[in-house]
């Protein structure tokens, strides 16, 4: 129990860290931060200090608002100087819907599990009355918290990362462009060029064929060219 609340401290001390680091390369105030997330300027301070730690769905709303990577915040890395896009005005918009999947996912997980809070709670070294809070959606969950949690079901944090909102299309999108990165440079220039795209949607259409209708294709070509 004592080295998971060592552990638990660490964690938030780092992720004080990262947040303050990834505010300031943005050139963001406090004030506006807090904003974004919906909370007072005192709370998202308290975030930077270590003495509480926001909700995954309050992390995803920031590193939107910043233009930070999500994963940004399991790193160790800091962030440079960047030039930030005003954000929109309804970001922190999904956050009450983002909690309450959370609240119901780590509920759903424990009962199939057969687990007992009083099991989550001796895993975990979170008290059972908060444990409650958390799983009925009374509480928003602090991300380390949320970290341990699914340490107890021996699930990655990534699959309580949004899917389908904002902050999942936008982490598709960073991920996509990191792919595109990693291909040979004269494959990036070839997909660059919109004469290409021809080219490009023809083998999209042949990866979504299955292999007898991509050999039926072969064939005929191959009566072709014979």
């Amino acid at each position: 129990m004592k080295n998971q609340r060592q552990i638990l401290q660490i964690r938030k001390r780092k992720l004080a860290a990262l947040i303050s680091d990834s505010r300031q390369a943005a050139r963001r105030s406090i004030d506006e931060c807090a904003q974004a997330v919906g909370v007072s300027a005192e709370k998202f301070q308290a975030y930077e200090t270590g003495l509480i730690s926001p909700s995954l769905p309050q992390l995803e709303v920031l590193s939107l608002y910043l233009d930070v990577p999500l994963a940004h915040y399991w790193g160790k890395q800091t962030r440079q100087r960047i030039e930030v896009p005003e954000p929109g005005k309804d970001l922190a918009r999904s956050l009450g819907i983002r909690n309450r999947l959370i609240a119901a996912s780590i509920k759903l997980i424990r009962t199939n599990a057969g687990m007992s809070l009083a099991q989550l709670a001796e895993a975990t070294g979170i008290g059972e009355e908060t444990l409650t809070k958390y799983e009925q959606g009374e509480s928003d969950i602090p991300l380390p918290e949320l970290e341990l949690i699914a340490s107890g079901y021996n699930k990655p944090i990534e699959d309580f990362f949004d899917q389908k909102g904002v902050a999942g299309r936008q982490r598709s999108r960073d991920e996509l462009i990191q792919l595109f990165f990693q291909l040979p440079d004269d494959l990036q220039q070839f997909a660059a060029q919109p004469v290409n795209r021809p080219y490009l949607e023809l083998a999209k259409k042949l990866s979504d064929m299955d292999v007898q209708k991509l050999r039926d294709i072969a064939e005929k070509l191959l009566e072709i060219t014979y």
